[in-house]
């Protein structure tokens, strides 16, 4: 999946980082309904547009020489894994054994310059190497979509429009310093390029010439600029080196739910004086953190630092980031999460949400839409009702919420 954008430029309504936050329209229209006439008519329209803003007419005539819509770019980003599977489903994949053995050797196949990055970023190398695999299975999958037409086919489709036209305006700016060359753009189906999958915006903020130079190339066999960009990204989010992601953790029978899931953030001995336990018997983080429980009560709970919040701008979603967080732990030796997930759960589809959503909006829980989004108004819902119903208010989204709204 996929990603990075710009943390400069909103931290990534994400996307990406290179992935992308879901944001269902209103009403999506089918994708059958656009056409190679309508992008050339969008694309005629975002030729005036870009060269106001200084694009040179040679070089947007020359991105867009080839361009195509791309309808099957438009269908997988309203289908992204991170938000139409579970996060038991989505790990399963992210973090298999295979990928643990293809991490482990990939570590150790690029230890002098991954400990090189390390030194001079301050990133830990295993997350880093945890991303690449995430992004490109080491780099055996860099992506073969052409990265001008997926742009401009998800630009044309509108529903992230500023979003997908400034990158391409980043990518056309690029290209006008000569940086990067039009016979190198492939990559993802989202217009993510290289090893660790950099939007252009990211590309041309942060992207890394490890040698010096000033023309990083993240989509070179030698995955070094890719790697030491990812690393510098990190950094520039705010990692701090030597902190855990997070840590597993098991919760007391009596633990407060209602601080669960907001990001409030305590300090080590507070959680531990609430009865807060490291599930593999170590130590808590030393550093304030957040409790969160990806999958409601029944599942893992994990105790979450900053650093949670370095790789979140690389992708919002929270199936992303825990799955770069244990992929590295795993690649270090770590072991697999204690507690179980509630497989017996499914994700809610869009129209499930949004009957939910009315549910409680008739029972006067909810100050929202009914449009889908699970956001910090639905989950203040959901654990009223639970709350009323004598549930754990874990204000997790699920076919059990749906039960009790019967």
């Amino acid at each position: 999946m996929m990603r990075v954008a710009l943390i400069l430029a909103a931290c990534l309504s994400l996307a990406h980082g290179p992935a992308f936050a879901q944001q269902e329209a209103l009403i999506l229209p089918p994708i059958n309904s656009y056409t190679a006439t309508g992008l050339a008519e969008w694309q005629k329209n975002f030729k005036t547009r870009a060269l106001a803003q200084g694009i040179p007419e040679p070089v947007f005539d020359l991105a867009f020489r080839d361009v195509q819509l791309l309808p099957d770019v438009i269908d997988k980003d309203r289908r992204q894994d991170e938000f139409t599977r579970t996060i038991w489903d989505y790990l399963d994949r992210a973090v298999s054994d295979d990928r643990i053995a293809s991490g482990a050797k990939a570590l150790k196949e690029n230890a002098e310059i991954l400990a090189q990055i390390e030194a001079r970023f301050g990133v830990d190398a295993g997350v880093v190497v945890a991303i690449w695999g995430l992004e490109s299975a080491f780099g055996a999958v860099r992506g073969d979509v052409p990265t001008i037409s997926a742009l401009a086919s998800l630009a044309y489709e509108g529903r992230r429009a500023a979003f997908f036209e400034g990158e391409l305006i980043a990518l056309m700016q690029t290209m006008a310093e000569g940086k990067v060359r039009p016979e190198q753009l492939f990559g993802s189906w989202a217009g993510a390029m290289g090893h660790t999958q950099f939007m252009p915006s990211s590309y041309r903020a942060l992207a890394v010439d490890f040698a010096g130079g000033d023309k990083p190339n993240i989509w070179d066999d030698d995955p070094s600029d890719a790697l030491a960009s990812t690393a510098a990204y990190l950094a520039k989010s705010g990692w701090k080196k030597g902190l855990p992601w997070g840590i597993e953790v098991i919760l007391p029978p009596n633990f407060d739910y209602e601080i669960a899931g907001n990001r409030t953030q305590k300090p080590p001995n507070a959680w531990a004086a609430m009865g807060v336990k490291p599930a593999d018997g170590g130590n808590l983080p030393q550093a304030w953190a957040s409790v969160i429980l990806p999958a409601g009560a029944r599942g893992p709970a994990f105790l979450v630092t900053d650093n949670f919040a370095a790789i979140e701008t690389y992708n919002r979603a929270d199936s992303y980031v825990i799955a770069v967080g244990h992929l590295s732990d795993r690649l270090q030796g770590g072991a697999a999460f204690v507690q179980e997930w509630p497989r017996d759960l499914r994700v809610l589809t869009l129209d499930e949400r949004k009957s939910m959503q009315q549910a409680l909006l008739d029972r006067g829980l909810y100050a929202g839409q009914a449009d889908g989004k699970i956001g910090p108004l639905s989950v203040a819902a959901i654990k009223a009702l639970q709350r009323s119903m004598g549930r754990v208010p874990d204000g997790y989204a699920s076919t059990e919420v749906l039960d009790l709204l019967k």
